[in-house]
């Protein structure tokens, strides 16, 4: 099956110059964007209409049962192959911590990132920063969010961190540790690596300081443009995609409140996770109108987080596929696998997936390492 799915592919990849992509591609918003992250767009913007890439945060970090074995990947365990698209995150790096907020040593991921773009692979990293502003005051409450990127208790955030707010210098403090975590991400010939970066996601919610009713959306989009800024001008890293992302909207005109512009984002992205039955016809609504306005604007599009619903032991092939395939979406990224040393809640301890992931991973439509390895994205002319 898997020889039959890397034939297609590489059929695709042979007919397609011939059906219109020798047409000039679209390019990433960065007028500067390094050669190989130009390549990477252009991978990834033809990939969407062959398959979709599946992705998973932390994989190669840590399962259920296991913590940070080198080379070792649930998706590998389970499939024989590693996912096609590795999440990353950056969340504590802001407080120069040596772990995330996950209790990931940020020297171990940089490692892993740098494997897996030796593989072929692609990277994606969120940033979960904690409350610049209620961090700053004592807490006298105890509360278990306070001054996380979860403390949603003041509207002032986002106001204090942009130029003239009290915590301005502050937040250029962690702009600056993020910048060097970037510039630290080279491959072996010392050049720097194309990631895909998400941050501020899920603006369309209001648990995160950055959501939808806890700052406006012209204070969210100067977030967004101020940080592009400091690392794309004032840093002159430009190995970057970024990636917009909302969680569940249900019309367009939602899903763009508080869009920063096209000359600074690169992919549209939405998180969507499965909370009932109609689940199906959200998602396939929210696809509909979110990868038209990606095509539009020439830009990449993902299904940046997903997951499925408790119980459900055929979710992947009846739900998540029958949706996904019908729309060019870029990768599906599922969450990760928190570590439990005593196995997890429900399941097979020994087994990371349920049996129907395989049915996922067979079709033709799913696209795992070893076919974005024959894609050679970062090679490609």
């Amino acid at each position: 099956m898997k020889i039959m799915k890397t034939f297609n592919l590489l059929l695709l990849l042979t007919i397609v110059p011939l059906c219109g992509f020798s047409e000039k591609l679209p390019v990433p918003a960065d007028k500067k964007a390094t050669k190989e992250t130009v390549r990477l767009f252009h991978s990834l913007y033809e990939l969407k209409n062959k398959g979709i890439m599946y992705g998973h945060q932390d994989d190669l970090m840590y399962g259920s049962t296991w913590w940070y074995e080198k080379d070792r990947s649930d998706t590998k365990d389970f499939t024989g192959d590693y996912s096609a698209v590795a999440g990353f995150e950056l969340g504590h790096l802001e407080l120069g911590n040596e772990r995330s907020l996950d209790s990931v040593s940020f020297a171990q991921m940089t490692a892993q990132i740098k494997a897996h773009y030796r593989r072929g692979g692609v990277i994606t990293i969120s940033w979960h920063p904690n409350n610049p502003f209620t961090m700053q005051i004592p807490d006298t409450l105890s509360r278990r969010q306070y001054g996380t990127a979860w403390d949603v208790s003041s509207k002032e955030v986002v106001a204090s961190i942009l130029p003239g707010g009290k915590n301005h210098d502050l937040f250029n403090t962690w702009l600056e540790r993020l910048a060097t975590f970037f510039i630290g991400l080279k491959n072996d010939d010392g050049k720097p690596i194309p990631i895909i970066f998400r941050p501020y996601h899920e603006h369309s919610g209001s648990f995160f300081w950055w959501g939808t009713n806890i700052c406006t959306d012209v204070e969210y989009a100067a977030l967004w443009r101020y940080t592009v800024d400091f690392l794309r001008d004032k840093k002159n890293i430009h190995n970057i995609l970024y990636a917009y992302n909302t969680d569940r909207v249900t019309s367009l005109e939602q899903y763009m409140r508080g869009y920063p512009g096209d000359d600074i984002i690169d992919m549209l992205s939405i998180d969507m996770y499965d909370r009932g039955a109609q689940f199906g016809g959200e998602l396939d609504n929210a696809l509909g109108f979110v990868t038209r306005e990606a095509t539009t604007r020439n830009k990449l599009t993902a299904l940046s987080e997903t997951g499925g619903r408790r119980g459900m032991s055929d979710w992947w092939s009846t739900v998540l596929l029958p949706v996904v395939s019908k729309y060019p979406v870029g990768y599906v990224l599922t969450w990760r696998h928190a570590y439990r040393p005593q196995g997890p809640r429900m399941g097979n301890p020994n087994q990371p997936f349920p049996d129907d992931f395989m049915i996922f991973y067979k079709s033709p439509r799913s696209l795992f390492l070893k076919e974005v390895q024959e894609a050679n994205v970062y090679k490609r002319k």
